[in-house]
């Protein structure tokens, strides 16, 4: 059960439950409105209003469970984790491992891989902060309960969250070094396409290596909508390879794509520092290279 207290300093005083509650403690809007009609904030031990009026030495509480969402089933799964803490996850997911557990994927994933690795706890819930492909390998960001998730997602889209990515491509791009500004929308099923009327992804590349066939391209994401270095590369001529939704398959990639998300980094929402990781090129991007 996450708890969260806050001691109410003299500058404070006189301010409600509800201004610092939204602000020193930084509840989001949705998890504060929960807590209020759940019983889940106290001031002192007792309950509390969100109107009333805190004075200085007084300590706001805010407890609240976690509530899975579906009743999953264990997969002891080898997990390459590089950074863990009381807050944060960044696990090192290999593909074609899916991130979620679905009605449709009974099979092995990250979620049920993570939740053997923490011992089956009744409380849990994966909480993704940010998503990887099934065929995508590479670093993603696992919070351990909605409070730091929802922290953590105000970085997304922003210069702080940092997602970089190594992608083997068919061709050669049209420059050395670049940027793709272009809007992304749904397109049929699955697919996503560029059109006008999409939201805006920007992808910032830099080709590192080139035959006349394939590219090495090393990437940097400004943007994290769905599909978006792989619609943005076949948007330029030169799909990842191996991408059978918007390029053709290759037989030496099963299961997944030329597609390796390789560095993350954020702000920790709780220290301020700096908090990163990065994730080694995998065999079968290794193996790829050296056949081309």
């Amino acid at each position: 059960m996450p708890v969260l207290t806050h001691t109410v300093s003299g500058e404070e005083a006189g301010r409600t439950v509800k201004s610092v509650a939204l602000g020193e403690m930084r509840l989001s809007r949705s998890l504060f409105s929960s807590l209020k009609f759940s019983g889940g904030l106290t001031l002192d031990g007792n309950p509390v209003r969100a109107d009333a009026q805190l004075q200085a030495g007084q300590v706001l509480c805010a407890r609240w469970e976690e509530e899975p969402a579906l009743i999953l089933t264990p997969f002891a799964l080898p997990l390459e984790i590089p950074y863990e803490d009381e807050h944060y996850f960044i696990i090192d997911k290999p593909a074609p491992l899916p991130t979620l557990c679905s009605a449709k994927q009974e099979g092995p994933t990250l979620e049920n891989a993570l939740y053997a690795r923490l011992g089956c706890p009744d409380d849990f819930v994966f909480r993704p902060v940010n998503r990887l492909d099934k065929g995508t390998s590479g670093l993603l960001a696992v919070a351990r309960d909605a409070h730091a998730q929802q922290l953590l997602q105000r970085q997304l889209h922003t210069d702080a969250f940092v997602r970089e990515y190594w992608a083997v491509c068919l061709g050669r791009l049209p420059k050395a070094e670049g940027t793709v500004d272009l809007p992304i929308a749904k397109g049929d099923g699955v697919k996503r396409e560029v059109r006008p009327d999409g939201v805006r992804a920007v992808t910032h590349y830099r080709v590192e290596a080139e035959t006349e066939a394939y590219s090495l391209v090393r990437l940097r994401l400004e943007t994290g909508r769905t599909h978006q270095i792989r619609v943005h590369m076949a948007a330029l001529g030169c799909p990842v390879a191996g991408d059978y939704v918007y390029g053709k398959p290759d037989d030496r990639l099963p299961g997944r794509f030329a597609l390796h998300a390789c560095g993350l980094r954020f702000i920790h929402p709780f220290t301020g520092g700096e908090t990163r990781a990065e994730s080694p090129l995998p065999g079968a991007l290794k193996t790829l290279l050296n056949l081309i």
